[in-house]
């Protein structure tokens, strides 16, 4: 019986992160580009960042899934608002395209559909803005333009 290589033996045997351990107080949550450290307080209404603290308005006692839905949350509005921003400015002549977050476990941080909506990874709000703002310059860029309407006497010979 041949001995599996020790390579193998290090990949087979190594522990796999436990998922849910980043779901309680102190754990660190990727936020452009940075980790916010997670705090649950009873004395909040409403999840606030305060520096690099992460304020979720919950017990200490609160479940993993708990503080998952309440930091998962909180970050969805966020990437709402700063991807929002980050198009209003990028837009040509002030026309916003429509656009959505996506909620896809898997695939890149942007899809064009056909109809020209634009669909952004809500996962893009862990990376550093100047991602954002590339992501978002190649989304708007890869709009097609709406072409020129030809102009009846541009048409006729001089």
């Amino acid at each position: 019986m041949k001995t599996r290589s020790p390579q193998l033996s290090l990949r087979l045997d190594a522990d796999t992160p436990d998922l849910a351990a980043q779901w309680a107080e102190g754990a660190r949550l990727p936020f452009l580009g940075a980790c916010l450290v997670l705090k649950l307080d009873t004395d909040r209404e409403a999840a606030v960042r305060e520096n690099e603290f992460l304020h979720l308005p919950l017990p200490p006692a609160a479940t993993k899934r708990q503080v998952q839905d309440a930091a998962e949350a909180w970050l969805r509005q966020e990437a709402v608002l700063i991807i929002g921003a980050s198009i209003a400015r990028q837009s040509a002549n002030g026309v916003v395209p429509r656009w959505r977050l996506s909620f896809a476990a898997r695939g890149g941080w942007l899809q064009i559909h056909g109809d020209g909506t634009l669909r952004f990874n809500w996962r893009l709000i862990e990376q550093p803005a100047s991602v954002i703002e590339t992501v978002v310059a190649g989304a708007i860029a890869a709009l097609p333009r709406p072409g020129r309407p030809a102009d009846l006497w541009d048409l006729l010979p001089a």
